[in-house]
């Protein structure tokens, strides 16, 4: 059994199975946490949080980790297996996570139909 499937299939009972209509991961984006999550070998789901701070208010956290939460939401993707927490949901619904290999402006980017206003950075964004 795969290390993602021993994880998944022993999630505790309040985390929620969701969908790409949550948060949507890019092939590149997908391929790029798959890459980083093996060679970086600290967890085996991505975290992706929503807390305040930055220049317009809110920012993104990304991060592995091998612990789910209660309430949390897994989602999965092709390569990947991402874990949104219930508030963050509430901001992030219809994201998509793209990755960008571009050497200016390039990395991780959130497609954010819910954001009215972003930071040029891409890492911060009001609502």
């Amino acid at each position: 059994m795969a290390e993602e499937d021993y994880f998944q299939n022993n999630l505790p009972d309040s985390v929620r199975i969701g969908n790409e209509n949550l948060i949507r991961l890019s092939k590149t984006a997908d391929i790029k946490i798959h890459e980083l999550m093996k060679r970086e070998a600290s967890g085996v789901f991505l975290r992706v949080k929503i807390i305040g701070g930055g220049c317009n208010g809110l920012s993104y956290k990304m991060n592995f980790t091998d612990q789910s939460n209660p309430g949390d939401i897994l989602i999965n993707s092709v390569k990947s297996q991402l874990l949104i927490d219930p508030k963050t949901a509430l901001y992030i619904k219809g994201t998509c996570l793209d990755y960008s290999h571009d050497l200016v402006g390039g990395g991780f980017q959130f497609k954010n139909p819910n954001a009215k206003a972003s930071c040029s950075c891409g890492e911060s964004f009001s609502l």
